[in-house]
């Protein structure tokens, strides 16, 4: 959704009576702290950073505003993780002179001595923050500044106004008024946070409603009042991070230029167009295809009225069939959202399926209903080949089948000894309703090296492509008929022992394949072509520790591992 700024007339001054203030102090104040912190998701000690400006905003509440600016390369989000990025934010980082992350700016100002960077540039390390402000917040400031926006919940329109009353004579003729729009409460990953997927995300700024460095104030001498209107149409979301009006902040600042921020000052919005009680039926959960023949929907709701929520109606079919209600009950208090896990329903499969939710009637029926669709499972034969390809962490990831009833039927785990690993397994499965569950601890998937995992049948019957972002894993559901496939060989009877071994090791059923044996680095000990059905290898001169057999027959590739004592 494209940003629509609106500009109200400048009110020059004229006289004490002329204009017309009613926010901002005409009173001479304190310069107030403005703290760009400069971080990143894969920032290890940004988390530190962040604890270091919120403890100054903390005991200096309405003196310290805090603006939390994703940039550099730590900022570019791997796999899944969220891209907190926005156009602003490499310009505002780069006239920093910021020599490392996390780092902050105290007032675009520079404190000689202090800097990060090179001599006379305003980037400070975190541990420098606390003195900077202090120092700032003795100063006298020659400008107030003051600002309050309201959201319109139904139209997503926040207006914003803003004054500054000026108390001195600015140094030069034209300043300029910054007026950024920040985001609280955004659960991501953050590197260093301890926290998974679920660090939570403070003062990140989403937007500049003016500019990269701002608009002109021309009137800048003892007396001078300035004010400003600003209407913003508040995107749904930004790179795919939605953006939730109750998270908003709003901070604005005064800068002769592009560098020193003389003060500033920050607010909340306030809120209209809620209606006493409005349930909005926020979000369905994608449904993957299943072959169990029920489903069990997850919703998200959220309370735009004004009235507290305890009681919930909702509604559920698919294809049209008959119709479940559950009853949720609660505490959802105005823009509190909440996710429901609706009970199993069962349906008649089709190719493309459909579910239809609907909430109880309130006074806002626009937001009550929807809607989601999935295809039918995929029908496979009972011959599955799994391929893996492991990054640099393969001790992040393992997987497992599972039957109808929930068993594991075939799983395995990975430590560092597989790490940048190609290893294929094949499976003869039963006729049966299987689940397969890929697990990443980290949640961030497959990295850099590997290309990631792939599941098919013996038919070639695609049931996973190959991909490697799979975030914190990922599961999905196949109908085995329990038929192998035409191609099916004896790469599941292979046997490898014995296993840890010292002296010989014995590979049985591997007739007319070739075999290599190699390292964890890579290095190959064996080769031999054309195998007879069982070789016996001599490894008494290997070092102690992990090795890898491949053994492929040219249409098919699986890799055994063995131990050395």
């Amino acid at each position: 959704m494209k940003n629509k700024i609106t500009l109200a007339l400048l009110l020059p001054f004229f006289g004490l009576c002329a204009f017309a203030q009613t926010i901002v102090s005409t009173s001479p104040e304190n310069r107030k702290v403005i703290l760009e912190e400069f971080t990143g998701v894969n920032c290890t000690f940004c988390p530190q950073g962040h604890a270091i400006a919120q403890n100054l905003q903390d005991n200096n509440q309405g003196d310290v505003f805090l603006i939390n600016i994703h940039s550099g390369g730590y900022a570019v989000p791997n796999g899944s993780q969220p891209d907190f990025r926005t156009q602003w934010g490499e310009a505002i980082d780069n006239q920093s002179g910021l020599a490392g992350y996390p780092a902050g700016t105290i007032n675009r100002q520079n404190f000689p001595g202090q800097e990060q960077g090179n001599s006379g540039t305003t980037a400070l390390g975190r541990g420098q923050w606390a003195g900077a402000s202090n120092t700032v917040l003795g100063q006298a400031s020659y400008a107030n500044t003051a600002v309050t926006a309201v959201v319109d919940v139904q139209t997503r329109i926040m207006t914003v106004d803003v004054e500054a009353f000026y108390t001195d004579n600015s140094p030069l003729a034209v300043n300029k008024l910054n007026v950024a729009v920040l985001q609280n409460n955004t659960l991501g990953a953050q590197v260093g946070g301890n926290m998974g997927n679920n660090y939570v995300h403070q003062h990140r700024l989403i937007d500049l409603l003016t500019g990269q460095w701002g608009i002109d104030i021309s009137n800048t001498t003892a007396g001078s009042f300035y004010s400003n209107e600003f209407t913003y149409a508040i995107p749904d979301d930004i790179n795919g991070i939605p953006v939730k009006i109750q998270d908003l902040e709003v901070v604005v600042f005064i800068a002769e230029t592009t560098q020193y921020v003389v003060s500033g000052n920050g607010a909340l919005p306030s809120y209209t167009g809620i209606s006493s009680n409005d349930i909005n039926l926020k979000s369905v959960s994608q449904i993957n295809p299943t072959c169990l023949g029920s489903v069990s929907p997850t919703i998200s709701i959220e309370n735009l009225g004004a009235n507290e929520a305890t009681t919930l109606d909702i509604t559920y079919s698919v294809n049209e069939g008959p119709s479940q209600v559950y009853n949720w009950t609660g505490n959802l208090s105005t823009f509190q959202e909440e996710e429901v896990a609706l009970p199993a329903i069962a349906f008649t499969q089709q190719a493309t399926n459909t579910l239809n939710i609907s909430v109880a009637i309130d006074d806002v029926n626009d937001n009550n209903t929807g809607a989601t669709s999935f295809d039918a499972v995929l029908e496979t034969i009972g011959t599955i080949l799994l391929s893996f390809d492991t990054d640099t962490f393969a001790h992040q990831n393992s997987w497992d089948f599972r039957d109808s009833s929930g068993n594991i039927i075939e799983s395995e785990s990975y430590n560092s000894s597989d790490d940048n690993q190609l290893f294929t397994y094949r499976f003869n499965f039963d006729a049966d309703c299987l689940e397969f569950n890929m697990y990443d601890s980290s949640g961030n998937g497959i990295l850099g090296s590997g290309d990631g995992v792939s599941l098919e049948d013996g038919n070639g019957v695609v049931i996973y492509a190959l991909n490697g972002d799979i975030g914190s894993g990922f599961s999905l559901q196949f109908n085995s008929d329990g038929v192998l496939g035409l191609e099916d060989n004896d790469f599941t009877s292979i046997e490898v022992f014995p296993n840890p071994t010292s002296n010989v090791l014995t590979i049985s059923n591997v007739e007319n394949t070739t075999i290599e044996i190699y390292t964890i680095l890579g290095q190959v000990m064996f080769t031999k072509e054309n195998t007879f059905n069982q070789e016996t290898i001599d490894v008494s001169s290997y070092k102690s520790g992990t090795y890898f057999i491949k053994i492929s027959n040219g249409a098919f590739t699986t890799t055994k591992k063995f131990t050395v004592i």
